[in-house]
């Protein structure tokens, strides 16, 4: 009895250990091939249970999911205008039948290979027939679908689909780069100079007009007040010629009292005259003789 339970319990775990080795699960995000001493025997695209014979036989994975490839490098393109470009391209790609793609590329690193070979080259000819200007416009979308179309029709062969294929990156080389940046750099500083230039040009005639200007105010002023000087002048020896000759003794008294004011008003004023000099007269006598 003690044996019969033992085999029994033998048999169930071997029993077991084969059903486990048979089964396996496939995800939703997953497709399986089942391989047989490396020979593909069957595909599994839906996702749930599956068996597989235990032991000989074995299951490759692959991602149902939409993969993505970014190229490391970017790579120079030459155009049709002879430009010269680092392009970066990336794509997205989903692989479509698992037992072609295991037969033409075995796995993703497989694939990738091949597929950046292919998109190198679809790329170098597409846009060897562009301009630069038709790649920095709208037709840089139409340029891209082309090289996305001709690489998934390479790629069907591989078990593979590509979803989309973008120019990621489209730039000058380096020392591309520095010419043009030199160049733009002596643009500008010519049309700042020519600029310069006329600024300084303006701001003289500005100022020669503004000279100018001032010139003729200054001289209509001087003018003016030469006018007025002289209106004032004239007038100024009419009155004095006016009040002479209605008193002539005031005129003399008036104008001597101006000399006084003038010459005593400086303290540091020396005057060396005689006491009996007609210009102390009215300061002798009041009525100005010079009899004491």
């Amino acid at each position: 009895m003690a044996s019969f339970r033992l085999a029994t319990t033998v048999v169930l775990l071997a029993g077991a250990f084969v059903l486990y080795s048979s089964a396996f699960t496939v995800n939703q995000t997953q497709q399986a091939l089942v391989l047989q001493f490396g020979d593909p025997k069957r595909t599994i695209q839906e996702p749930g249970l599956a068996f597989k014979l235990p032991f000989i036989q074995d299951v490759t994975y692959y991602e149902k999911r939409v993969l993505s490839l970014i190229p490391q490098d970017a790579q120079e393109v030459i155009l049709s205008d002879q430009k010269r470009l680092m392009v970066d391209a990336y794509a997205r790609y989903k692989i479509t039948d698992p037992l072609l793609f295991y037969q033409t590329v075995r796995n993703e690193n497989g694939a990738r290979g091949r597929l950046e070979a292919i998109i190198d080259s679809s790329v170098r000819r597409a846009l060897g027939n562009e301009t630069l200007g038709s790649i920095l416009t709208g037709q840089r979308n139409d340029i891209t679908r082309s090289i996305g179309d001709e690489v998934n029709q390479s790629v069907v062969s591989l078990g593979l689909q590509i979803i989309d294929v973008r120019l990621r990156r489209a730039d000058y080389p380096e020392a591309t780069s520095q010419n043009i940046f030199n160049r733009m750099k002596s643009e500008r500083t010519r049309e700042a100079k020519e600029f310069r230039a006329t600024g300084e040009e303006e701001a003289q005639k500005i100022r020669s007009a503004a000279e100018k200007t001032r010139t003729v105010i200054i001289s209509e002023a001087q003018q003016i007040a030469q006018e007025t000087r002289g209106g004032g002048d004239s007038e100024a020896i009419r009155i004095y010629a006016t009040s002479f000759g209605q008193d002539a003794e005031f005129f003399a008294f008036y104008r001597s009292m101006e000399a006084y004011r003038k010459s005593f008003g400086e303290s540091d004023t020396s005057m060396v005259l005689s006491p009996n000099s007609s210009f102390f007269r009215y300061l002798l006598n009041k009525d100005g003789s010079l009899e004491k």
